[in-house]
């Protein structure tokens, strides 16, 4: 059977190739500029209105600023010419003017900056659920080759990303770019245009000494950082192993351990504030060498009555006002090519095939009966390795079939293929005569309730848990369910009752509450179909028992597939299938297959012979116990 196939990982030995910042943005730009948002859309014209007024009132106030000098040079009597007329009596209405000039300017900055921040928060939002969404439809086989921490870490720094990107971009780089072609052309307009050679060549060094430098720090701490993981990890493992640490008399070699990876830390963090520190230097000598270079300028033309004081002063404060973002040119760089890479590992999620797609028009599943057919199935997780050698059997319709074998036989592939999480690679499996294959995923897995081995509870109340098998569900059919699977009488036994939380994984509960909350969110679901896949396997005999009678209230009348590991709790099963080495080798009733006595009966055998060691165990230790009791009473006087 054909199916959409997911691209290979690259080779862990080859480098990534990453996208450029233009193929990024060419990317990003639909969410930055969405379509059907005009309000988003007006918020950028008026964002990008304001960052040119904001580069405006910043060209004006170095030149209220000379003006300002001019006039209080010629109210010293020295020079009245350099002055705008009327104004040559007021140095003090040029000063104002000048702080109205530096209000104005961080005024509308700021609020180019907030009006843009919902158009970047948007794009933030709109990619992350899209990633969020993806990632949900990615295959079981994706999942489970990769980290879900590292997951929800791409997620995390994709979004981080995409709201550096659009900052660093729209509100630094792109201001800092216009605010540089702004001086360029004053100097040029203003004085001569040396004064733009001097000032482009000194921002062309600047730039170029500052990306070799970032591009070298960028190595050191990469190196500081691992050095720091590398530290914390060995930290945080010799502490959760304090027991063995002491067992074994080690904490020497703990401390050697990490105190050598400390070493590495030290070494690469000094080099990180070395580099630093050769970056300012050099950062500052290249700007200094060019302010002075200008200012040079500019006093030969005032020596020369080609300018004013107030020129000398206006070239300064240009020139200072200009440091401040170059200064930030390093980090600008290396946040946005960090970026880059965060942003580029989500797209790279987003751009992977669901190994299993509903085909295009696909209809919804329809159920009936609820006959589930497998027909000469053949599957392998890898070709070098099959697990399902043509597999066919029946499950009638409101009937009981089990599934039992020994382990690695391929039991629980059978699940994983029915909800469609792997397709074979032939044969196929029909519902009411269609393939399930060619229906809708969200219907199939709609049409089937599942009870498995390891519940995995959210870390949210009771309630909301056996609510997830039906969410528009009544809270009197939600007690009904609790009532069904035996646990509405712990649950109200409880101080918050339905509204107890259940912790991480579930962990509050123990084994048995576990699966009776997956029984009640699967009896409320009520599918007409029903897989309980070794349910009751991780339990104790008395919880096994109390579980079991849940269960079999839960599939009477349904569809059931078991898969079970104890064949106690398949004995009542309308037809067993033993499964061996992807085979099914025999088939039968519990009796008829005892009378056999082929693997099943082996395994029945193999089974009570346990089940009786446990018991004859458990009844030594209570026989030592009642013996040590009886010997510590005292013994009677008289």
């Amino acid at each position: 059977m054909a199916t959409a196939s997911e691209p290979a990982a690259p080779s862990a030995s080859a480098p990534l190739e990453r996208p450029g910042l233009l193929e990024t943005y060419r990317r990003l730009w639909p969410y930055l500029w969405p379509q059907a948002r005009g309000d988003l859309q007006r918020r950028i014209f008026l964002a990008f209105g304001l960052l040119m007024l904001a580069k405006a009132a910043t060209m004006v106030m170095p030149f209220t600023f000379k003006w300002a000098t001019d006039a209080l040079v010629a109210a010293t009597g020295k020079d009245a010419s350099a002055v705008p007329a009327g104004l040559i009596s007021a140095p003090f209405l040029l000063i104002g003017l000048y702080g109205l000039s530096r209000v104005a300017m961080a005024a509308m900055t700021q609020v180019r900056d907030g009006l843009f921040a919902k158009v970047a928060m948007h794009a933030v939002r709109r990619l992350a659920l899209l990633t969020f969404e993806h990632m949900h439809r990615l295959s079981l086989r994706f999942h489970l080759e990769r980290k879900t921490g590292g997951l929800t870490r791409v997620l995390e720094r994709g979004r981080n990303g995409i709201e550096e990107l659009s900052r660093l971009m729209v509100l630094t780089l792109v201001p800092t770019i216009v605010e540089l072609a702004l001086v360029l052309g004053i100097l040029a307009w203003e004085f001569d245009w040396l004064y733009s050679v001097v000032v482009a060549t000194m921002i062309a060094a600047y730039l170029g000494f500052t990306w070799k430098a970032t591009e070298w720090r960028i190595g050191i701490r990469r190196r500081m950082n691992n050095s720091d993981t590398d530290a914390t990890t060995k930290a945080v493992d010799s502490l959760l192993n304090y027991e063995t640490v002491k067992y074994f008399g080690a904490e020497g070699r703990e401390t050697a351990r990490y105190d050598a990876s400390m070493a590495t830390y030290e070494k690469a963090s000094t080099q990180t504030y070395v580099s630093l520190a050769v970056l300012n230097a050099g950062q500052a000598v290249i700007f200094t060498i060019g302010m002075t270079a200008v200012m040079i300028l500019a006093a030969r033309d005032i020596m020369a009555g080609r300018t004013t004081i107030g020129g000398f002063v206006l070239v300064n404060t240009m020139l200072v006002q200009l440091s401040m973002p170059l200064n930030f040119m390093g980090m600008i760089y290396r946040e946005i090519k960090q970026a880059l890479v965060d942003i580029d590992d989500m797209f790279r999620i987003i751009d992977r095939n669901p190994e299993i797609a509903d085909r295009p028009g696909a209809p919804a599943l329809a159920v009936p009966a609820g006959i589930v057919r497998f027909e000469d199935v053949r599957f392998a997780y890898n070709p070098e390795r099959p697990i399902l050698r043509g597999v066919s059997f029946e499950v009638p319709a409101g009937r009981t079939v089990a599934i039992v074998g020994p382990s690695g036989a391929g039991k629980s592939t059978l699940s994983r293929l029915l909800f469609r999480f792997y397709e074979p690679q032939s044969g196929r499996i029909t519902i009411d005569g269609q393939d399930i294959a060619t229906v809708r995923q969200d219907s199939l897995r709609a049409a089937i309730g599942m009870v498995p081995q390891d519940t995995v509870l959210f870390n949210d109340t009771i309630g909301y848990n056996i609510r997830y098998g039906r969410w528009d569900a009544s809270e009197t059919e939600l007690r009904e369910a609790a009532r069904l699977a035996q646990i509405d009488r712990f649950i109200e036994s409880l101080p918050e009752g339905y509204e107890t939380p259940v912790g991480e994984r579930g962990l509050k509960l123990s084994g048995g509450e576990k699966q009776r909350v997956a029984i009640a969110r699967t009896i409320l679901k009520a599918p007409p179909i029903l897989v309980l896949d070794e349910a009751t396997s991780a339990l104790d005999s008395f919880t096994e028992r109390e579980i079991q009678a849940a269960l079999d209230r839960v599939s009477r009348g349904r569809t059931t597939l078991v898969i079970a590991h104890r064949l106690s709790t398949v004995v009542n099963a309308d037809e067993i299938l033993v499964l061996d080495q992807g085979r099914v080798v025999e088939r039968g009733d519990h009796a008829g297959l005892l009378a056999r006595g082929g693997v099943y009966a082996a395994l029945w055998d193999r089974q009570r012979q346990a089940d009786a060691a446990r018991e004859a165990l458990k009844r030594a230790e209570d026989e030592r116990a009642l013996s040590d009791a009886a010997a510590s009473e005292p013994a009677p006087v008289g």
